[in-house]
């Protein structure tokens, strides 16, 4: 499965803590993340992790990109709880539509991305290979991988 990782300034920390107690599960997949993330994730667990563009430089819309084509299966948001002056910004927004509009699983907090994980590890989220076009149930199909 193919899972998307951000995390704001002021959670970065928690999403490093949550990959490194879910490190076990988190290996078993394809992982992609903003750059920052990724950067700590990846120190502080030894995860391979495809690095994207930093949040502010368009890495979230890297991740709403292939969130519209099916290319992430789960997403893990650690967002600011409280809005900046301006409200909640249109990237964000942005994010979380898309996730609905393609039924991509998405946890903007450690208790839901717990209970994702986990699902994940049971195959409860196995639905997911069939629509992502990338997934290794479709290469199979398409006799890419043997």
């Amino acid at each position: 499965m193919d899972i998307a990782l951000i995390a704001d300034d002021t959670k970065k920390e928690l999403m490093t803590q949550f990959c490194i107690a879910y490190c076990g599960i988190l290996s078993k997949h394809h992982i992609c993340a903003t750059s920052t993330t990724g950067k700590y994730v990846s120190e502080a667990t030894g995860l391979e992790i495809e690095k994207l563009l930093a949040g502010e430089h368009g890495g979230e819309q890297q991740i709403a990109s292939r969130i519209s084509y099916n290319e992430i299966d789960v997403l893990l948001y650690f967002r600011n709880t409280t809005p900046d002056e301006n409200g909640w910004s249109e990237t964000e927004y942005n994010l979380l539509r898309l996730c609905d509009v393609h039924n991509v699983p998405v946890a903007t907090n450690i208790a839901t991305a717990e209970v994702l994980i986990c699902a994940l590890d049971r195959g409860d989220l196995d639905w997911r290979e069939i629509v992502n076009p990338r997934s290794d149930y479709n290469r199979r199909r398409r006799g890419v991988i043997g």
